[in-house]
């Protein structure tokens, strides 16, 4: 007995040497922008499969919604990270003075939509100029800018979208603003046959699934930024090329109204449209960045005045953690 004990110590040792002492997960809080859904998978991913804890990260995650403003959240120190949905909101926050920071962006594509019914026979979205169009009051200043600078809308078109889609099943000629995730299905569902238009197939540039946190945390802590980060990038692409049932699971226990046919529907269309592996992301990874997105971006909304030329844009983002391949070898 004393033998074996003897010839099972030094492989013990020798793995408790290798593997170092158990360290306590660093617990982070971090804020989605809307309900759990598809579009949040490669989050709940990593924490379903364990790969944030694996980077020493235990996530503590808070959903958005309506009346939910996780950027306001995250300047008071609520919250650690959060997810902003498009390129306007770090711009927005700089402009404002506020010390938050962009640090990698998951959607390289963002999924905005505008949706016309199939027998209206629309071709592009240049055919859509001055036709009235549904929007919510955010948009007026957001993406609709962008159709303003390329298409020459004008906000004589505007129309509200207040979320509720009888207003355009009921109406062979409507038109209305979406999710490329969600609102096509739904519209389906319900017995429409919706004509889509992608914004980002048109040239608009804006990055979506946006991850920001304190530039005091970056300062402070970059060594746990950089583990969340590259954390997130490997749950994507769990999410997308692996096993989505573990995250799957956890967005319904978030969400009950999430269904299997909507989650299928939107992760396969996430994947197909390229939204988060598509661009830079090919060569630079999931959640890719560069410095010439981002000034383009800023060009086209500073021309329109929603921004001084004069703005530091380079202070809304960093590329300090991003653009290295990580997850790329076990992708391919």
């Amino acid at each position: 007995m004393r033998n074996a004990i003897l010839r099972i110590f030094p492989a013990v040792l020798l793995a408790l040497v290798a593997g170092g002492p158990a360290r306590a997960l660093e617990r982070v809080v971090f804020g989605t922008d809307w309900l759990a859904e598809a579009e949040h998978g490669g989050y709940y991913e990593a924490i379903a499969a364990g790969i944030y804890a694996r980077h020493g990260i235990a996530v503590d995650l808070r959903q958005g919604g309506p009346q939910i403003s996780q950027s306001q959240l995250l300047a008071a120190g609520r919250l650690d990270f959060a997810i902003v949905s498009n390129s306007f909101l770090p711009l927005n926050i700089r402009n404002q003075g506020i010390p938050l920071v962009a640090v990698a962006a998951f959607f390289q594509k963002d999924p905005t939509v505008l949706i016309a019914h199939r027998g209206a026979s629309y071709r592009d979205l240049a055919g859509l100029k001055g036709k009235p169009i549904m929007i919510g009051g955010d948009t007026r200043v957001g993406w609709w800018l962008f159709l303003k600078s390329k298409f020459g809308y004008t906000d004589a078109q505007i129309r509200p979208y207040t979320f509720n889609l009888a207003p355009f099943l009921t109406n062979p000629k409507a038109i209305q603003q979406g999710y490329l995730t969600s609102e096509p299905f739904l519209i389906e569902q319900a017995g429409g046959d919706p004509q889509v238009f992608l914004l980002a197939d048109a040239g608009y540039a804006s990055y979506g699934s946006i991850i920001e946190t304190s530039a005091k945390l970056v300062h402070d802590n970059p060594e746990l930024v950089r583990r969340f980060v590259d954390a997130s990038i490997e749950g994507w692409y769990a999410y997308l090329y692996r096993d989505p049932a573990p995250a799957n699971a956890l967005i319904k226990k978030d969400n009950p109204e999430e269904t299997d046919a909507l989650l299928a529907y939107a992760r396969a269309t996430m994947k197909s449209h390229g939204i988060v592996d598509s661009g830079d992301a090919k060569t630079l990874g999931v959640g890719a960045m560069t410095d010439a997105r981002w000034r383009a971006f800023f060009q086209v909304m500073a021309k329109q005045g929603l921004y001084p030329a004069t703005l530091d844009y380079r202070q809304a983002y960093t590329l300090r953690f991003v653009d290295h391949g990580v997850g790329l070898k076990a992708q391919r």
